[in-house]
């Protein structure tokens, strides 16, 4: 029986298998760029500068996916429903969510099977954000 090797592919989070950090900040970053050019998602932004908010979401998205815990040990459980309600999330904020998602992921170039798996996710996510019918 062959041993597979320790901190081979099987034993990867899929954090560690797509490049860490470095792969979330890149896609977190390019996502950002395409709402700070939409009015209809940067409304949802109040602070001047985008920046906070994108360090929290690449926080996010890396505990999530099995990388560090920072964004837990910073701001407690993600409770991601709760913290939009203040925001109208209508089919139309959830299609350009997407839209910017997808431009971003795009860039990213990562493995199929990878970019499949993060987009359903996002998909997913995107769903069930939206709270306004519409």
């Amino acid at each position: 029986m062959n041993e597979i090797p320790r901190g081979t592919l099987q034993e990867q989070t899929f954090y560690e298998q797509v490049g860490g950090e470095e792969t979330f900040r890149r896609l977190v970053h390019r996502f950002y760029q395409g709402v700070a050019e939409d009015p209809l998602l940067r409304e949802m932004y109040p602070e001047e500068d985008l920046g906070p908010a994108e360090d929290r979401f690449a926080l996010f998205l890396m505990q999530y996916w099995g990388g560090p815990r920072t964004y837990s040990e910073n701001r407690g459980h993600p409770r991601l429903r709760m913290r939009h309600v203040p925001f109208k999330v209508d089919q139309a904020a959830h299609d350009a969510w997407l839209r910017h998602m997808r431009d971003a992921l795009d860039e990213l170039g990562l493995a199929p099977e990878h970019e499949e798996q993060l987009w359903k996710y996002l998909t997913y996510a995107a769903a069930s954000m939206v709270n306004t019918p519409g």
